[in-house]
């Protein structure tokens, strides 16, 4: 996994509506940059919803929300209207970014074990080097965190 000090890697990925978005898009903010396994999820709904909810927080800090699961860039599209999710969701189905950020690692689940996303939140400062790092983060208490943290 990336750590504190690290220039974050860039990407292009497509957000809900298809537009290709990069990460260097954002130089010059700071950038809550958060990964989560999948769409229409409990544990991400309530993640989505609580970013969603402190939005306007982030927004007079200057700070942009970006969202990244494998999900299908439609899947963003119902997952965002359906919870009134005004940030950026990427679309991440190859790990493009999930990989680079080293957020896709092996986790048990109802007793198996595989492969899957690591829901975790990177800091990203307004020059593209990783302010922060939270790894297996809570979705409840994900967006108050971070605003703690800013």
């Amino acid at each position: 996994m990336l750590q504190i000090g690290m220039t974050a890697p860039d990407f292009t990925l497509s957000d809900k509506d298809g537009k290709s978005v990069s990460l260097s898009d954002f130089r010059g903010r700071r950038v809550v940059l958060y990964f989560y396994p999948k769409d229409n999820t409990p544990g991400c709904t309530r993640q989505a919803c609580a970013f969603a909810g402190r939005l306007a927080e982030f927004e007079r800090r200057g700070i942009a929300v970006v969202g990244i699961s494998k999900d299908s860039v439609a899947s963003h599209q119902k997952f965002a209207q359906k919870y009134n999710l005004p940030f950026v969701l990427l679309s991440d189905p190859d790990r493009v970014a999930i990989e680079a950020y080293g957020v896709w690692q092996e986790k048990k689940m109802a007793g198996k074990v595989g492969m899957g996303v690591i829901r975790t939140t990177f800091i990203i400062d307004e020059n593209g080097i990783i302010a922060a790092v939270m790894p297996k983060v809570k979705p409840d208490t994900n967006a108050e965190e971070v605003l703690a943290l800013l």
